[in-house]
């Protein structure tokens, strides 16, 4: 009977592992999917100011000018994300009280 608890509480301490380690996989895979969210916006960012000055495209392009662009409008874009992400938590923080 004692052989058998142990059995027990050995398979539940293995469950309880595998479970942490899924967890783990589970946060790391967050992580990468929210990089890749962020490369791919900033990718979209430079392809609509680089689609709107060809859009225009006088015979000589300022190079400097695009650059600036397309800065102002990754800057523009991560400050929409970091709003959405505060409202997510906040979403999340009201959800569970």
């Amino acid at each position: 009977s004692e052989k058998e608890l142990q059995n027990m509480v050995k398979q539940q301490e293995e469950k309880m592992l595998q479970l942490i380690d899924k967890s783990g996989e589970v946060t790391m895979l967050k992580g990468e999917v929210f990089h890749l969210r962020r490369s791919l916006q900033r990718a979209e960012s430079e392809a609509k100011v680089l689609w709107e000055e060809v859009r225009g495209q006088e015979p000589k392009v300022d190079t400097a000018y695009i650059q600036e662009r397309v800065l102002l409008q990754r800057q523009v874009d991560k400050l929409r994300l970091l709003l959405l992400e505060r409202e997510e938590e906040k979403q999340m923080l009201s959800d569970k009280y």
